[in-house]
């Protein structure tokens, strides 16, 4: 049955607009815990699908949430990888539709053990805005952001727009030039970083509250230093904690945000 939840949700506090309305079927607690988004391309390559399965599997096994949209491809993968009662799906119609058909059965076990989400009442059809605003809230939802493989002009580059304007951290996995050309200029740019050892990768994402529990170096950073100052004095743990999203540079400043 469709619920409504009547609390804020503190990961949309910073949208340009609160959903009016927010809804779900399934276990409600997940919100609390660890997530990492992961969206990507309806039609993957073999590479693509096997190492989201993975990526998505290993962190699900560490207890980290993934959340992505329910779509074919890249996002039922992700699903699968995380098992259906460590994952939230956001969905861009109601609830109680089944949307894309295909998935009919992994969402209906994402219901029953995970957790569906949704900004439309039952029976509202998906529209094309609705999709753009189930991409924005995927993205909100976590800290991190993996756009496993994302074609030019395509859903995955709007998400990639939001999670910059978020401050969020963006990654993707080392692929040939021509089976990521949508992620190419970003990855030029350096607004996104390319995984090149998965199990590094994983092991490297750690909970927030495990991470500022008798800190120092939080301490430290709560002084602002300059970025340079910090890598000086902490060295790769200031990258550790970029990476969880502890902080963030601003004009060569560090700023806490958590």
């Amino acid at each position: 049955m469709t619920k409504n939840i009547d609390f804020k949700i503190n990961e949309f506090k910073d949208l340009n607009k609160y959903p009016k309305e927010l809804f779900y079927r399934g276990n409600i607690e997940l919100l609390k815990k660890q997530k990492v988004s992961i969206v990507g391309t309806r039609k993957p390559i073999s590479y693509t699908k096997n190492l989201t399965y993975t990526i998505s599997s290993l962190l699900s096994s560490r207890d980290i949430c993934i959340v992505s949209g329910g779509a074919m491809g890249v996002d039922a993968i992700a699903h699968q990888g995380a098992k259906p009662n460590n994952t939230i799906c956001v969905l861009a119609n109601g609830l109680n539709i089944r949307y894309p058909k295909v998935n009919k059965n992994l969402l209906e076990s994402i219901e029953s053990q995970g957790l569906l989400l949704s900004s439309y009442k039952d029976d509202t059809l998906a529209t094309r805005y609705s999709f753009v605003l189930r991409n924005e809230l995927v993205v909100a939802l976590s800290d991190i952001l993996i756009i496993m493989q994302a074609d030019e002009n395509s859903g995955s580059i709007r998400s990639l727009e939001y999670a910059l304007k978020m401050n969020k951290k963006i990654y993707t996995i080392a692929h040939r030039m021509e089976d990521n050309k949508g992620l190419i200029p970003y990855i030029k740019k350096g607004l996104i970083e390319v995984i090149y050892d998965v199990n590094e990768f994983v092991n490297s994402i750690k909970d927030k509250d495990e991470i500022i529990e008798n800190d120092e170096i939080l301490d430290y950073l709560k002084t602002n230093p300059t970025y340079e100052d910090a890598i000086s004095k902490y060295q790769d743990k200031i990258f550790e904690y970029e990476l969880n999203s502890i902080f963030k540079v601003e004009n060569g400043i560090c700023k806490v945000i958590y």
